[in-house]
């Protein structure tokens, strides 16, 4: 993609996402994902009914009198987008190609975010870290953001949910709002990891998936490729017991990501490539709001 197609294409993401997190999302996106801690914010005479355990002893003593400390929430968040970039991304059959549909929905949580001051940072995964952009704020580093999601070529083309997890947990020590944006299109086991995360994070799951990724529509022999071995073989679409094999293997796969999300406590919006995904974010902010 030369530049100037580069810089028309993050215009659009821009000017759709940013009205979108402005106009639909800013209110839902602020109750969803509240600061999660309380920061020291003054000290004041003790009153009846003020927890002891907030007595300023220090303050007491000079003052001779019952001082207590005084806290508020802490708004600002890090948000963090571990985005998969995995070969399967670049499939698309009814609809957006997936990764264009992941860059919009990415750009509209960055944007987002801007509203309410927080840090952004990125991971981009395969089968391993593909690349990691430390959390800031400001206009500028989304747009940065925003041009590596649209523009980025991984090494890899495998895929290794766990492996992102489990550098999340590792290199943001403070805690944060993490969003894994992926077609889950991975044979690996990442509960433990997904388990992890959430405790010491504030994870939610982002499945963006084609229709075709879950039936195969009967269209006779044809070759196909898998977008992350890079293997091709021929396919009789028109035999049941392979359309039913197919749908079975995508029923199974969505079956764990069921029960993985679940026991871990994750909350997962799903969109389809060839659906508007508002409708969908906004259903998982209010979710998180509730709780």
């Amino acid at each position: 993609m030369d530049a100037n197609e580069l810089l028309k294409k993050i215009r659009k993401i821009e000017i759709k996402t940013r009205g979108l997190s402005q106009n639909i999302f800013a209110g839902e996106y602020h109750s969803a994902f509240k600061g999660r801690g309380v920061i020291f914010s003054e000290v004041r005479e003790y009153l009846p009914g003020d927890d002891i355990r907030d007595i300023d002893w220090n303050v007491t003593a000079r003052q001779n009198k019952p001082f207590v400390k005084v806290y508020e929430e802490e708004r600002e968040l890090t948000v963090m987008l571990l985005i998969d970039v995995s070969g399967s991304r670049d499939f698309g059959a009814c609809g957006e190609i997936k990764k264009e549909k992941m860059a919009e929905i990415a750009a509209t949580l960055a944007f987002s975010s801007i509203t309410n001051n927080d840090k952004v940072g990125v991971i981009f995964f395969s089968d391993k870290i593909e690349k990691f952009i430390p959390p800031k704020k400001g206009r500028k580093h989304i747009l940065l953001i925003i041009r590596e999601i649209i523009n980025f070529e991984p090494e890899s083309n495998g895929t290794d949910i766990d492996v992102a997890l489990k550098f999340l947990t590792n290199a943001i020590k403070k805690r944060c709002t993490a969003f894994l944006i992926s077609d889950f299109i991975d044979d690996h086991d990442y509960f433990k990891s997904m388990s992890i995360a959430n405790k010491k994070h504030d994870l939610a799951a982002i499945q963006v998936y084609d229709r075709r990724d879950a039936e195969m529509p009967d269209v006779g022999l044809i070759r196909v490729r898998d977008m992350e071995t890079g293997v091709d073989r021929w396919i009789d679409t028109s035999s049941k017991s392979v359309r039913k094999a197919y749908a079975r293997g995508w029923y199974e796969r969505q079956q764990r990501l069921a029960s993985t999300v679940t026991k871990s406590g994750v909350d997962l919006a799903q969109v389809t490539t060839n659906e508007d995904f508002v409708k969908a974010l906004l259903g998982l902010f209010r979710r998180r709001g509730m709780k």
